[in-house]
């Protein structure tokens, strides 16, 4: 394998093997990963837009890719970031090698450099920008490039369906709003005989009103919330008028439409090892995570949400809940793709407030 480098804004410079597909000069914000299992749902999970993902687990791909644990068709993470990148994976469900597929879907991956030392300089000087090369013989024009290199906000926009489709069933009425969706938040309504309409992010809240729907899904999804001012707009109108449920990226447009504040964090979470404890109840669950913005605690004052769930392990706010519409919300991923479901009832816990339950978030 040829040498691959990852250099990141405060001068830090990686040197590695390439696999996957070839690369010029590529940018992302470099993130990390604690997940030991679920790569390649990680790395189709739309929410990773223009990120490169470190995974701390220092195997990866031993188990091959598989076509039925995709979480998107189209991948849009920027590059994969590993200890050790398996080149003959073992599984029956194998299809492609990590390397083979990342090939096909054109993403470039970087291996056998020390993870352990990039994850401490994140979680020491909080996400930064990094760019991938090939070479290093123009490095102060890279650095240059580097350091000129902006975001972009149009995350949610480019990961979005772009026209609305049916999964029929028989059951409740649900407009799952794409963000970004993860296809395992399909398929637990479709598991529970949901009649499913996925609609893009843009779509407004008359249009989904006119479609009757007995519950609205709002998913997960990429980049800051704030840039989705279509989002926000589309809780302000359906608040009151239908039950809505948000996850992650849903959760935090909840939260800014009813006057909340967001801020991004310095390195996120993104993992399934992480601790929430339930308010009411006391319970902890293990949850499956993957935001780099939370809620403003401070910020909840003025507003109707009560909290509802925090992180055990920095206090961070994982739920929330209208004090007067029917409208709750969790940070993580109770679908568990991947991770563990602990939390996978909260599904059952929205189409029972749609059919009159009581029973609360």
């Amino acid at each position: 394998m040829s040498n691959r480098y990852l250099i990141l804004e405060d001068g830090s410079v990686f040197q590695g093997k390439a696999f996957g597909a070839p690369v010029q000069e590529k940018f992302g914000e470099v993130v990390f990963n604690t997940g030991m299992t679920g790569y390649q749902e990680t790395l189709s999970d739309p929410s990773y837009c223009d990120q490169f993902v470190v995974m701390t687990y220092p195997l990866i791909g031993n188990y091959g890719i598989n076509r039925d644990d995709f979480e998107t068709i189209t991948p849009s993470i920027s590059g994969l970031i590993v200890k050790q990148a398996t080149e003959y994976p073992s599984n029956f469900r194998k299809e492609w090698s990590l390397n083979d597929y990342f090939k096909q879907k054109n993403i470039p991956g970087l291996s056998d450099i020390d993870t352990r030392r990039l994850v401490k300089t994140i979680r020491e000087r909080g996400t930064m920008k990094g760019v991938m090369v090939d070479s290093i013989e123009n490095l102060s024009e890279i650095e240059s490039n580097l350091n000129d290199f902006t975001y972009r906000n149009d995350q949610v926009k480019r990961v979005s369906t772009v026209k609305p489709y049916v999964v029929p069933g028989k059951g409740e009425r649900i407009v799952l709003v794409d963000f970004g969706m993860k296809h395992g938040i399909l398929k637990e309504f479709t598991e529970r005989h949901c009649h499913v309409t996925v609609v893009p992010y843009n779509t407004s809240s008359d249009e989904i009103l006119q479609l009757k729907p007995d519950g609205v899904m709002l998913s997960n999804g990429p980049g800051n919330p704030k840039d989705v001012q279509e989002g926000i707009d589309l809780v302000k109108g359906l608040m009151g008028k239908v039950p809505v449920f948000g996850i992650c990226l849903g959760h935090q447009l909840i939260a800014l439409a009813c006057g909340a504040d967001t801020h991004k964090m310095k390195f996120g979470h993104r993992g399934g090892n992480h601790p929430v404890k339930d308010l009411r109840t006391k319970e902890v669950w293990m949850t499956s995570q993957n935001h780099g913005y939370a809620v403003t605690p401070e910020s909840l004052g003025q507003t109707s949400l009560t909290i509802t769930q925090t992180a055990l392990n920095d206090g961070t706010i994982e739920g929330l809940e209208h004090e007067q519409y029917d409208m709750f919300s969790v940070q993580y991923h109770p679908e568990a793709s991947p991770g563990p479901q602990d939390s996978n009832q909260l599904f059952d816990l929205f189409l029972s407030r749609i059919n009159g339950g009581i029973i609360h978030a």
